[in-house]
């Protein structure tokens, strides 16, 4: 196995503009991937992912920085790097959505890159991409459902 990235591409029943908002807001991604989410969603902008309860110790914070912002057609962003620190492709991976217009909805495809890159041994880099195959797995199907409810809400 590679190793190398991760792909996925699911269809949503929405426009591609309120696929954006989607995947580039704070407010929305809470909706159906990390459990909290604080940003700034464009260019540069910084802050972090939380996963799980905030009273777990279990509880996982990560940094993330943007790094495009292109309404309604891209979001991508740095994450996984430490938060004291710039991200830069030898600290942190790079998570694309590609949000092409598809009939009366949207294909929104999913890269996320840069495991190869971290340095990491290979039983780390392995666990590392399994870890976050298992995570796109369960996480991206979620999103379809979501925008659904915002679509029909009244």
């Amino acid at each position: 196995m590679e190793f190398g990235s991760i792909e996925r591409e699911i269809h949503v029943d929405a426009t591609p503009e309120v696929v954006y908002e989607v995947v580039s807001t704070p407010e929305h991604l809470r909706g159906w991937w990390p459990d909290e989410a604080e940003f700034e969603p464009e260019p540069g902008g910084t802050g972090t992912f939380g996963f799980g309860d905030s009273s777990s110790p279990d509880r996982h914070v990560v940094a993330l920085t943007v790094i495009e912002a292109d309404p309604p057609r891209r979001f991508s962003f740095r994450w996984m790097h430490e938060q004291d620190q710039a991200a830069t492709p030898g600290n942190s991976l790079l998570i694309t959505f590609d949000l092409v217009p598809a009939g009366a909805g949207t294909l929104l495809r999913l890269t996320e890159t840069g495991f190869r890159e971290q340095g990491w041994e290979a039983a780390v880099l392995e666990e590392q991409y399994r870890d976050h195959v298992t995570g796109w797995d369960y996480y991206l199907p979620r999103l379809a459902p979501y925008v659904d409810g915002l679509v029909q809400a009244p």
